[in-house]
């Protein structure tokens, strides 16, 4: 739960996006690759401190990678808003809302994508929600936001509309 000024918001969703594991898997054995290269007929010293310095790049790759969160938190006044990163969305300005398919991604994310929306999206998440905006300080027509769960996000975030915006995911 998290607080602000005057007021307590309840968290209903969270998604953290991390990355694949079979990434993390990929990272050790490339650091395994360059840590022999450099180690090759040289001293200890040039094991150990390539795989000490090689393993922390990896991770800190990796988990910046998966620093993405989607979080829907509803405060006092019943307003439920979307924080997808460092943006946030009250829900109230959201007039329509659709759960994308993966296959149906690849056409959101290419010809038929506005150059105007808000996107958050990775390569390894397959899913995502389009939740177009009705508000006229606002020149953003719609975020596209990748998730893991649509179903749950859009149930969370706008519940009156999650159940005809998962339609097309059945």
């Amino acid at each position: 739960m998290t607080e602000t000024a005057n007021n307590e918001a309840k968290v209903l969703y969270r998604e953290r996006q991390w990355v694949p594991f079979y990434w993390w898997i990929l990272a050790f054995f490339l650091v395994a690759l360059l840590t022999a290269q450099f180690a090759h007929n040289r001293t200890i010293a040039w094991l150990i401190v390539p795989a000490v310095v090689l393993s922390a790049l990896a991770v800190w790759v990796l988990v910046s990678l998966s620093s993405t969160v989607l979080q829907v938190e509803q405060d006092a006044d019943g307003t439920r808003w979307l924080f997808a990163g460092d943006a946030m969305l009250p829900g109230d300005v959201v007039s329509r809302s659709l759960a994308v398919p993966a296959n149906a991604k690849r056409n959101a994310m290419g010809q038929q994508l506005d150059p105007a929306a808000f996107v958050v999206s990775h390569g390894w998440v397959a899913e995502m929600v389009m939740l177009v905006l009705d508000d006229p300080d606002d020149p953003t027509p719609y975020w596209l936001i990748g998730t893991r769960n649509p179903e749950e996000l859009l149930q969370a975030f706008l519940p009156g509309q999650a159940e005809e915006a998962t339609r097309t995911l059945r």
